[in-house]
């Protein structure tokens, strides 16, 4: 029934006007009571649908529910989420959307959860994940082209994140290299890549991201809210999380298709310097062989941030190896 479900959503909220329970019926090729028990279904989540006799229905409302039927209803992509998985509760979306891979599961194919009990972000830290207020999903990829291409991928979701968070709330979301989303100098967004392949031949990448959506202040520690933050507290009013994931996905899928046609970012280099928090800032580098400071002056094709040290010459930062700082706080 979750399709049935999806698309009589859908429907309803691309519709102005009435839609009779008799053409629902002839549409999706199903009975009256079954109409009538997916309307139910609905109402029972929270969607307020008048019914009319003679006229039949119409969605008066959206509220801010977050299911597999209501996030199904908004995709419009060719690939990027055709299969959703939806989870009120999982250990980590990543993990699944792993085991779907390795089950078969298409390219495109995305893990949605509500709340993770494992969530994990760089080096292994755990990433709180209450349930409710947050975007936690994982998209899993099957490309044809060769490993060292892959880390490519973590920087074409950021401008993707950056490009959804900027349309839904209006606030510029900038990217701290290579792929925290931050707003107003505090991050909103983690993204963690991960691969299984051989030497020259991708079995499959995931992508997850964690957005902190609708989290109040309260639910951030004094610590952690010195340096993260959430799109409501930052906007100031709650953004719906399944226009989130749809916006997501679009960006992402367009994105990756610009990507593939060269295998490298030169085509969205600009889209993402536009972004590029540390853009022509001085950053400190926090290189193992030793750190430096100099001025960020934006990304190779490949990916790789371009600093400029104070004598003139230019060194190519690789992600994983380093972490960026800005001179004075997290950015």
């Amino acid at each position: 029934m979750g399709t049935d479900k999806a698309d009589i959503l859908a429907l309803l909220r691309n519709s102005k006007d009435y839609i009779s329970g008799q053409q629902l019926c002839d549409q999706f090729g199903v009975s009256r009571t079954a109409v009538w028990k997916v309307i139910n279904q609905l109402k029972e989540e929270g969607y307020q649908i008048e019914s009319v006799t003679r006229k039949g229905y119409r969605l008066l409302s959206c509220p801010e529910v977050f299911s597999e039927s209501e996030i199904v209803s908004r995709i419009r992509t060719d690939w990027a989420g055709q299969k959703i998985y939806y989870y009120d509760e999982t250990g980590s979306t990543n993990i699944d959307a792993k085991r779907l891979a390795e089950e078969g599961a298409p390219h495109g194919t995305t893990v949605v959860a509500d709340k993770q009990k494992q969530g994990r972000g760089r080096r292994g830290r755990e990433w709180e994940s209450p349930a409710g207020t947050a975007v936690y999903m994982s998209i899993a990829l099957k490309p044809d082209f060769a490993p060292d291409k892959a880390s490519m991928l973590t920087l074409v979701m950021a401008l993707s994140v950056a490009e959804a968070v900027t349309e839904l709330t209006g606030l510029e979301a900038a990217i701290k290299w290579p792929n925290d989303i931050v707003v107003n100098k505090k991050k909103v967004c983690g993204i963690l890549t991960e691969m299984s392949a051989e030497l020259d031949y991708i079995h499959y990448i995931v992508i997850g991201v964690g957005i902190n959506v609708n989290n109040h202040l309260s639910e951030f520690t004094e610590e952690i809210s010195k340096t993260a933050s959430s799109l409501q507290i930052e906007s100031g009013k709650p953004v719906s999380r399944a226009a989130v994931v749809e916006r997501v996905l679009f960006y992402f899928e367009k994105n990756y298709d610009i990507f593939v046609r060269k295998l490298d970012l030169s085509e969205l280099q600009e889209a993402y310097q536009k972004h590029l928090i540390n853009l022509n800032t001085e950053v400190k580098v926090l290189d193992p062989k030793g750190e430096y400071t100099g001025i960020a002056r934006g990304i190779s094709k490949t990916g790789e941030l371009l600093v400029e040290k104070e004598d003139g010459t230019m060194e190519t930062v690789y992600a994983g190896e380093v972490s960026v700082r800005g001179l004075y706080g997290y950015v």
